[in-house]
């Protein structure tokens, strides 16, 4: 048995145990609490191994948690980080499954998160929407789920319209090539970039016979 000696504050969340008067254990905070540890109380070593255990535990939640914290992500992304960051296998599964009870780690609403978030402020084709979420782990049934929302007509238009005026003083071959470039890049097929030319050409040209 080894008894207390100390508990000190360590860097960030984190304190130092000091055993019969050495430091021996850095523990996450919340672990020292869970576990109701004061000087004085004597721990055997089945006692440490279960607070080794739940501090790794703690460390991959609060690495999982902090990284979720910048945005949603799926549950691929979240692994990929975890096992960068060095944490086992069995910590990461059990930190999923707490965060999936949780409803922190959803990719259905991550997919649904990624898609409106897109259509937003990057509007893309369905091609390309569904690239990126098979990119980011997704399943192919939820995949098919949310492509199956995404408009490519409307979203070229959007996705063109302002970049559209910004070629208003070139002529048609100019602005066709310049548009046409910036739409693929954007996985629309050919129908649609041509579509999306010709309907923005004559609206530019409308909007300048109106000026």
């Amino acid at each position: 048995m080894s008894k207390i000696t100390a508990i000190r504050a360590g860097r960030g969340r984190r304190v130092r145990i000091c055993l019969d008067g050495r430091q021996a254990l850095g523990l996450e905070a919340e672990v020292a609490a869970k576990h109701g540890l004061q000087v004085g109380q004597e721990l055997s070593e089945k006692r440490m191994e279960e607070l080794t255990h739940s501090n790794s535990f703690q460390r991959c939640l609060n690495a999982a948690t902090r990284y979720l914290g910048y945005r949603p992500r799926s549950e691929s992304e979240l692994r990929d980080r975890l096992h960068r960051r060095g944490f086992d296998d069995g910590d990461i599964d059990n930190v999923i499954n707490r965060l999936k009870e949780q409803g922190l780690v959803d990719d259905r609403a991550f997919a649904e998160f990624w898609k409106e978030n897109r259509q937003e402020f990057s509007p893309r084709s369905q091609r390309l929407t569904g690239l990126e979420l098979r990119q980011k782990g997704i399943e192919p049934d939820i995949i098919k789920q949310m492509v199956d929302t995404v408009d490519d007509t409307e979203n070229a238009y959007r996705a063109a319209l302002s970049k559209a005026r910004s070629l208003s003083q070139y002529d048609y071959q100019g602005f066709s090539r310049r548009l046409g470039g910036y739409l693929k890049r954007r996985g629309f097929s050919y129908a649609v970039v041509d579509h999306t030319i010709e309907r923005l050409w004559r609206e530019n040209e409308t909007f300048s016979k109106e000026r």
